[in-house]
């Protein structure tokens, strides 16, 4: 018998019926959210660096300055921080290191002059980037203490400080973040605090007289920012939004798995465990058992050096390396590139665009505002919202800036303990390290709280950003650099790679076909794909660069010429 004539005695099979609208919308729901969960964390993370109180202090200068005309300086300056915030993300999905990683592949085992590289180039660059932890750590720390201040005033600006210093603790209970899968508990930790600051921002503008119109139009350019003393604050502006830290912290973060990948598929793309085990089957109280476990583990972590990842063994150049599967890159990096876009627009560049309108509509158009007076500082913010809009806002302005404050100063550590171990393989327990980074904040805050008191701590804060500032180009250089390698930022993909789960020799999962174990393959069976920067990309990279350039240098002189405030 012909195999049509089979086909025909065959019982048709069965057709589901079309699903509804509301099932259909409730479907796109479940997914939207299960990928949420997955994927956002990374970006909130790195969105804390970008609402600082060392942002928060320009943020009130610009806004009792200039009113709402500098506006288009912060949505401007959080594009430049999503464009490199991105390219970090990218860097560490596609390489499986973290920026400090590739300075030190770059720099560290050069063929010739191998000495000279290391000496003028790699522990150079350590030492900036650790200045720059430490700076930002100050401001954080800082920010953090005058927070405190304001809701307990009989409180000295040095018991903030010294309070404010054990905001560590609250992390070393969590694990590592920087381990190879991500730590929701952390993440959720300063999710938390960064939805605390939003609300708090929006419902102190709802108390004060915005006239939104105008403010609006502060989004567009405006020949204010040409004015006296208006570009000094916009490079102020732009100095204080894009952090060192949160590039390599965004890059280190964006290495995890946090799909399970590698726990199901080795790099190659095969199969590790079976179907069943794929499914997951088991039992309940051998989920909690394994739950009790791991919270032992984390609980002891902390005080364990963690363990030397898989690359520090051998590699010393790229050619001793090689980057994540296909199948991982493309199960993560356009998740990662949506939650950084998303996290930093949606938060970082709302928040300093609040504060800044806060600033605008109480000391430059409302009853604040008083010619040739000095720029607010963030105790005048607190008095005179305290005497305008009432003490209600005064208090929530103080707990926005103490959740701030406190998010930040627990990133930038996290951050430190990134850049120690890509840079100089310098691996201790994490509670040492994250010690010793507030240690060095916390001497010279409490030095100057002590000395000098609230006009110091202002002092303290406007030059950790320039500090900042100065470190930037040496940070963001080699990151521009890697991601327009082609030889650092391509993957291996399998050829006739497609949606269609026909052929007998793969498995289809998330839409990818993954090689069984056995199968025979060849290099012929792999071609190459390309993640490196476009020439548009590489472009605007070389824009962003030397404006950043271009902005320390004018801040640097009109610094030394003592027109800063001018």
């Amino acid at each position: 018998m012909s195999p049509t004539a089979v086909a025909r005695f065959q019982e048709p099979e069965e057709i589901s019926p079309p699903k509804s609208i509301g099932q259909r919308v409730k479907d796109v729901g479940w997914t939207v959210l299960h990928h949420a969960t997955k994927h956002i964390g990374v970006g909130i993370v790195c969105s804390v660096a970008y609402f600082d109180p060392g942002n928060w202090g320009v943020d009130l200068q610009a806004g009792s300055e200039f009113g709402y005309h500098l506006l288009f300086v912060v949505l401007l300056a959080g594009i430049f921080a999503v464009f490199l915030q991105i390219l970090a993300s990218r860097l560490g999905c596609v390489t499986g290191l973290d920026l400090a990683s590739h300075n030190r592949l770059l720099l560290y085992n050069r063929p010739k002059h191998t000495l000279l590289y290391r000496y003028l180039g790699l522990y150079p660059l350590y030492v900036l980037a650790e200045i720059a932890i430490v700076a930002t750590d100050l401001a954080e720390l800082l920010g953090s203490a005058i927070a405190l201040c304001m809701l307990f005033p009989s409180l000295e600006l040095w018991h903030g400080v010294l309070i404010t210093a054990f905001d560590v603790i609250l992390i070393l209970g969590m694990g590592d973040p920087l381990r190879g899968k991500p730590v929701k508990s952390f993440e959720i930790l300063i999710g938390g605090m960064v939805l605390a600051v939003l609300i708090c921002m929006v419902i102190i503008i709802t108390k004060v007289n915005v006239h939104w119109g105008t403010a609006f139009a502060g989004f567009l350019p405006s020949k204010f920012i040409v004015a006296k003393g208006g570009v000094y604050t916009s490079v102020g502006i732009l100095g204080a939004t894009v952090m060192p830290h949160s590039l390599f912290l965004g890059s280190a973060l964006a290495t995890q798995d946090r799909v399970d990948f590698r726990a199901k598929y080795e790099n190659d793309g095969t199969i590790n465990d079976s179907v069943e085990d794929l499914k997951g089957t088991r039992t309940r109280s051998a989920a909690v058992g394994q739950y009790l476990r791991e919270c032992k583990e984390i609980a002891l972590s902390a005080f364990r050096k963690p363990p030397v990842s898989e690359y520090v063994k051998t590699a010393t150049t790229y050619a001793d390396r090689s980057n994540n599967s296909y199948e991982f890159v493309r199960a993560h990096i356009y998740h990662g590139t949506f939650d950084i876009a998303g996290s930093l627009l949606g938060f970082a560049v709302m928040i300093n665009s609040l504060i800044l309108m806060l600033a605008s509509a109480v000391f430059f158009y409302g009853s604040g505002h008083k010619d040739g007076a000095d720029p607010a500082s963030l105790f005048d913010a607190y008095d005179l919202i305290r005497d305008v809009v009432g003490q209600a806002a005064a208090t929530i302005f103080a707990i926005a800036l103490l959740a701030a404050g406190q998010s930040a100063s627990i990133v930038a550590t996290v951050a430190g303990q990134a850049v120690c171990e890509g840079f100089l393989h310098w691996r201790v327990s994490p509670i040492i390290r994250r010690m010793i980074t507030r240690l060095l904040a916390i001497i010279p805050a409490m030095a100057v709280a002590i000395a000098v008191g609230r006009p110091g701590i202002d002092a303290l804060l406007v030059a950790s950003q320039v500090v900042l500032s100065i470190t930037l180009p040496f940070v963001t250089f080699p990151l521009l650099y890697c991601t327009s390698q082609k030889s650092i930022m391509t993957v291996r993909k399998r050829r006739g790679a497609s949606r269609s789960n026909s052929v007998d020799d793969s498995f289809v999962i998330n839409e990818t076909p993954i090689k069984k174990v056995g199968a025979l393959e060849s290099a012929d069976d792999f071609e190459t794909v390309d993640y490196s920067n476009n020439k548009i990309a590489i472009g605007f990279g070389a824009i962003i660069w030397l404006i950043v350039v271009a902005a320390n240098l004018y801040a640097l002189v009109e610094l030394g010429l003592g027109n800063a405030g001018a």
